[in-house]
């Protein structure tokens, strides 16, 4: 099926869902956080916002930005939020899990490294349009996503990024507890819950595709130049 550039399709369902927020955790995996030279034993989760102009629905190429000469992927498990709540607790925050998906945070690391060197926010880095790509939506609980199994993500065919969800350093509940401390979390975000290690450079061609084992969730990305 056909899906405007905000909003995703269903898993072998004809509706199509319309997201509200991107809501991105960082550094969530231990093996990702030494990657990048930093302790996981040390840091609280932390988040960040995509514009939703960052969406990025299944079928649509990615546009390498042009301002940018090292664009990294970052496999994700993404969840969907199906209502609203603040100040959540644990023991009621699974209830909160409405669908899951699989998707990408491409981050211009070149940007984001040279914004941190200067003390700036690094927005152009993560934020651009496109930079959220994301399969269709499983319709499903927290119960459902427990039967799915490892992330993986190949570019021209070679595996790059594996991982186990269940490896994440804050849970999926306890990062919902986390991000609705300070903000009201609504039915329709998206919670892009990190990456494990892995990340690495794509260019002009590739093909990047990202997989959840157990569940017929696939996202096909091809990179492709600006015009």
């Amino acid at each position: 099926m056909s899906v405007s550039v905000h909003r995703l399709p269903y898993v072998d369902a004809p509706d199509a869902f319309t997201p509200g927020r991107i809501i991105c955790i960082g550094r969530n995996y231990a093996d990702h956080a030494r990657e990048m030279g930093h302790d996981p034993e040390r840091e609280p989760p932390f988040f960040f916002f995509k514009p939703i102009t960052a969406l990025l629905p299944p079928g649509k190429p990615f546009v390498y930005p042009w301002y940018s000469s090292e664009v990294h992927h970052e496999l994700e498990l993404v969840i969907v939020v199906g209502k609203g709540g603040e100040d959540i607790a644990l023991d009621a925050a699974a209830d909160f899990v409405a669908g899951f998906a699989i998707g990408l945070d491409m981050t211009c690391r070149d940007i984001q490294r040279h914004a941190k060197q200067q003390g700036r926010p690094w927005d152009l880095a993560k934020g651009f349009d496109g930079s959220a790509p994301c399969s269709a939506i499983m319709a499903g609980s927290y119960q459902d996503l427990q039967a799915t199994g490892r992330l993986s993500l190949t570019r021209n065919g070679l595996l790059v990024q594996s991982g186990d969800w269940r490896d994440m350093i804050w849970s999926v509940p306890e990062l919902i507890v986390a991000v609705s401390r300070y903000t009201k979390l609504r039915a329709g975000d998206l919670l892009f819950t990190g990456t494990p290690a892995g990340v690495g450079r794509v260019t002009v061609g590739d093909q990047l595709i990202a997989k959840l084992e157990g569940v017929p969730v696939e996202l096909c990305v091809n990179v492709c130049a600006a015009d």
